[in-house]
């Protein structure tokens, strides 16, 4: 069975985690314990009904204001698909929350409140699936049951999602689901309040959405993580460089490039736990085996000839400012890219965006938290990068301040 990753995202009280809780309750994906904790926990708090929202909203603070304020995740599986569910909060001031769980994810669900329609947190959302290139998008339009499963509500959101999505270049499908996720209504069974609806439930949705197209499998990328060296009689000689491919395929036979030295080999044989294989491609984690020794270490990449990354120390790149420190002028982070980390000093910074208009504002010299813009960075060495719209993989990097060690952005080279 494949993976499906997804996030859900819309403005607070959409029913973001309370729709998770049902789609994890009506596909059988509980425990009875968790599901007694929850009905003993909602009773205390003097719900009208089991609250569902509590099976992801696990901190104090979550489940006394009834809000979502981090990243929650969690796993099922039907006997279709895996999935990872990421569920991220709905306020602006955890925008840097959404970004990370969106990161990884193939696939996004927009709640929107069938009462309000599409406002600006709606937006928001949307331009961030669209910033981290998340190609696949399903708008539930939820809380029917509160506008009597009206179809002219629907049909109207529908008609304005559709003209903000016009100005969002990189997804590729949108579906609209109409559902209430506190009676399960095309959650995972069809609603027979909504004969009108023709469409898929969520859940089928989800289990059969194509994904397969994503990985980027015609730039072969490899970047090492690990160098195996045993020191037993068995394997002697051995010399692997283990990693996860990034991009592309790689057989043994193939001639490759070392990054950044230069140099060129074949490859000898790809190994996994399972034995030997005849190829690899992403997001396969294999160890490889080359015909010459050549002097690699971590943060070396393996690359083919045809369609190289690029090398350089000059970086344009968008970023989300994840600390509550504003960035300083000229600032001075650590910069970590697939498996190579080295210091860097933004040189530049071009332009904010403010995510309500999508308008690009020149001026600010600095980022606050959750800010979104473009900036110039200046490397100690050379990143072998491709664009994020390339590959996720190799476009991408996070920010970290050398004093604190904390994350304090995350990037995508434009």
């Amino acid at each position: 069975m494949d993976l499906l990753r997804f996030t859900t995202a819309g403005s607070v009280d959409d029913g973001k985690s309370t729709l998770i809780g049902r789609l994890l309750y009506d596909s059988k994906s509980i425990f009875e314990d968790q599901l007694e904790a929850v009905e003993e926990s909602s009773r205390k708090r003097g719900d009208e009904h089991v609250n569902l929202a509590l099976l992801t909203d696990g901190l104090k603070a979550e489940r006394e204001q009834g809000i979502t304020i981090d990243v929650a995740y969690r796993y099922f599986a039907t006997p279709k698909r895996k999935f990872i569910i990421a569920d991220t909060p709905g306020h602006i001031q955890y925008t840097r929350n959404m970004v990370t769980g969106a990161s990884t994810a193939n696939l996004a669900i927009i709640l929107i409140d069938a009462r309000k329609g599409v406002i600006e947190q709606t937006k928001r959302h949307s331009f961030i699936a669209n910033l981290l290139r998340i190609q696949h998008l399903v708008v539930a339009i939820n809380k029917m049951d509160l506008v009597d499963y009206s179809e002219e509500v629907y049909d109207k959101i529908v008609e304005d999602y559709r003209a903000m999505a016009s100005r969002l270049g990189n997804i590729v499908d949108i579906t609209f689901i109409p559902i209430s996720a506190l009676n399960g209504d095309n959650v995972v069974d069809k609603s027979e309040n909504m004969p009108w609806y023709q469409g898929p439930a969520l859940l089928y949705h989800l289990e059969h959405v194509y994904i397969g197209g994503e990985e980027n499998h015609v730039d072969a990328r490899f970047p090492v993580q690990w160098v195996i060296r045993p020191m037993s009689d068995d394997w002697h000689d051995f010399r692997g460089y283990a990693g996860r491919v990034a991009g592309g395929v790689f057989k043994p036979g193939d001639r490759v490039t070392v990054l950044p030295s230069g140099f060129s080999t074949r490859v000898k044989a790809i190994h996994s736990p399972d034995g030997e294989k005849e190829e690899a491609y992403a997001p396969q984690s294999v160890c490889i085996t080359l015909e010459d020794e050549i002097d690699i270490s971590r943060g070396d990449m393996l690359v083919k000839d045809n369609n190289p990354p690029r090398v350089e120390q000059d970086i344009e790149a968008m970023i989300c400012w994840f600390s509550s420190k504003p960035m300083p002028h000229r600032a001075k982070l650590v910069l970590r890219h697939t498996t190579r980390e080295t210091k860097a000093v933004v040189q530049e910074v071009k332009y904010h965006v403010d995510i309500n208009t999508l308008h690009k504002v020149e001026g600010p010299e600095t980022f606050a938290m959750n800010d979104i813009g473009r900036i110039s960075l200046r490397t100690a060495v050379p990143l072998i990068h491709d664009s994020y719209s390339r590959n996720r993989q190799t476009g991408s990097f996070i920010l970290i301040d050398p004093g604190t060690n904390e994350t304090v952005g995350a990037g995508m080279i434009v």
